[in-house]
């Protein structure tokens, strides 16, 4: 059984590498092609930046917070990608000496997210050109890095397949199918997806694969270093929705009084934790494999703490 196994395993890791090739992309050339954002544009489909839940705002000001929202949005790929190429680099070196198609594919994982971490700090720039000044996203990639990989690397790839799960839902279901949408924008995120299809795949053969080892104890551990790494994430949500309604309400060209200002910093936050917390805990996929990895107990502890993020 072990044997018949890893050779699926490796079957698939070779489709990883086989599908990488083919959907290969370079930044300028098929990417940006000379486009530049256009702020009279949405950025972020209403799915996913909950337009509805901004019920003071105008059409135009809901405009300009998917524009917020979509920057925000491309940083934080950024900042995860950080230490997700740090963990998919570490992984590697247990196949060093072993399977060599599984290699081939955590290198060139790690290729990918160099380049999306490189077509972020691009978009961050660019959408800068056209928006007012004042944004800021100060978050430091390198602390948050070090700090979610001093976690376990159960809790790690649990994390990191959530993440690169719902990038896909994203945007099949809210990104691709909105025609009022920036073309750049869209484009950017069609090739993130076209590549992070297959970045799935391998954190899931890499979690079964680090979760087979384990020792019950450890993953209990573990668990509640994910469900720490998801409250981490939260902290960094709650920051930049303070951050981001700030700039808004110094930007949109009206008075914003106390009480809106607090309900626009709450959509924001009710945005983010959809996006990056929720959107991924309920999909389908992520759902599947982890309930196969842990106890019902354990299940319902990850459920609970998500839960207090609403």
């Amino acid at each position: 059984m072990n044997a018949i196994n890893k050779i699926s395993d490796t079957e698939r890791y070779a489709r990883c590498v086989q599908a990488s090739k083919r959907v290969h992309w370079n930044i300028d050339e098929d990417v940006i092609r000379g486009r530049g954002f256009d702020a009279a544009q949405k950025f972020l489909p209403d799915g996913l930046s909950l337009a509805n839940a901004f019920t003071s705002l105008s059409a135009d000001e809901k405009r300009f917070v998917s524009q917020i929202q979509g920057r925000t949005y491309a940083n934080i790929f950024g900042l995860v990608e950080r230490f997700i190429n740090a963990k998919v680099l570490e992984l590697s070196q247990d196949h060093w000496f072993g399977d060599q198609v599984a290699l081939e594919a955590l290198v060139g994982f790690s290729e990918e997210e160099l380049k999306h971490q490189a077509l972020f700090r691009r978009v961050d720039g660019m959408i800068g050109d056209v928006l007012p000044d004042g944004y800021r996203f100060d978050i430091d990639p390198n602390a948050v890095a070090y700090a979610v990989l001093g976690k376990s690397t159960w809790a790690v790839l649990a994390l990191t397949l959530d993440i690169e799960l719902f990038t896909q839902l994203h945007y099949r279901q809210s990104i691709e199918p909105d025609a009022e949408l920036s073309e750049l924008f869209k484009d950017v995120f069609l090739y993130h997806w076209k590549e992070e299809s297959q970045h799935a795949i391998l954190d899931e053969l890499e979690l079964v694969r680090h979760d087979a080892g384990l020792e019950a104890e450890k993953r209990e551990i573990a668990v509640d270093e994910f469900i720490e790494l998801v409250a981490a994430v939260d902290g960094i949500l709650q920051a930049q929705a303070t951050s981001d309604a700030g700039y808004f309400a110094a930007k949109c060209g009206r008075a914003i009084d106390e009480a809106e200002a607090r309900a626009i910093e709450a959509a924001f936050l009710k945005a983010y934790r959809w996006q990056y917390i929720h959107s991924g805990a309920q999909h389908p996929r992520f759902v599947r494999v982890l309930s196969s990895l842990i106890t019902e107990n354990q299940g319902q502890r990850i459920q609970a703490a998500l839960a207090e993020f609403q």
